[in-house]
């Protein structure tokens, strides 16, 4: 059973391979339309996602998966298309110390949105949490 401690490494990590992603994709936007752009990364997160699942021996038979699991993920896949679609175009024409801020704001979403959806809480030290971010990434992006 994984611990509670293992997400938040994971999240850390998540959160460093976001900042190089900001980083690289930056930089190769520089270079690259940004829609092209997120088509190549794309095959590359295809690519790489497809060794780690080998290597951690993963894969299962699709007949095995819940149809309400894969529909979400399809949700999830667009989702995360648009998302880079815009954040690459953003990164092409804004700083990257400006947009991933603004990005970030992402989070506030993500709490609003599992409250109302997930039926997930907000504390009042989240609420405050959700404040700060929300004012720290206008404050960094504008």
């Amino acid at each position: 059973m994984e611990s509670e401690y293992s997400w938040k490494v994971f999240a850390l990590g998540s959160a460093v391979f976001a900042a190089m992603t900001a980083i690289f994709g930056k930089i190769g936007v520089g270079e690259i339309n940004s829609n092209l752009a997120t088509f190549l990364r794309t095959i590359v997160i295809l690519i790489v996602s497809a060794l780690w699942i080998t290597f951690r021996k993963d894969w299962v038979s699709p007949t095995t998966m819940s149809t309400k699991g894969i529909l979400f993920l399809i949700f999830s896949g667009i989702a995360t298309g648009l998302s880079w679609l815009c954040y690459y175009k953003a990164l092409q024409i804004g700083e990257a110390s400006k947009v991933a801020p603004i990005d970030k704001l992402s989070v506030v979403l993500v709490v609003l949105l599992a409250a109302a959806f997930l039926g997930e809480s907000i504390s009042l030290k989240t609420g405050i949490g959700i404040i700060f971010v929300t004012l720290g990434a206008l404050i960094i992006g504008s």
